[in-house]
């Protein structure tokens, strides 16, 4: 179930969400980050939504920037992203 009641098996993230959510799997802890592989920050946006369905959660707070939301992959965001079509989530030797 996501946060607000509904199945969040049948919800599916979007291209940026789960660009941000499958870097994730690469990191200790499920560590989300906070830019993008070109330095760009990630939306807040995107982190919000991917914290309202369940699939990230807030880590810790940055001392430096408290703003910003320092996040971790959920249990139900690695099932999401273990359920997605091979062709949908690209792995870390597709990465350029």
């Amino acid at each position: 179930m996501d946060h607000d009641g509904g199945n969040a098996a049948q919800v599916r993230p979007t291209v940026a969400q789960r660009r941000y959510l499958e870097r994730g799997l690469r990191e200790p802890g499920g560590k989300l980050p906070l830019f993008d592989p070109n330095g760009r920050e990630i939306p807040r946006k995107t982190i919000e939504a991917c914290i309202g369905h369940g699939w990230a959660e807030p880590w810790t707070a940055n001392p430096i920037k408290p703003d910003w939301l320092v996040c971790r992959l959920t249990p139900a965001g690695r099932h999401i992203l273990a359920d997605l079509p091979p062709d949908e989530i690209r792995r870390p030797a597709d990465e350029i």
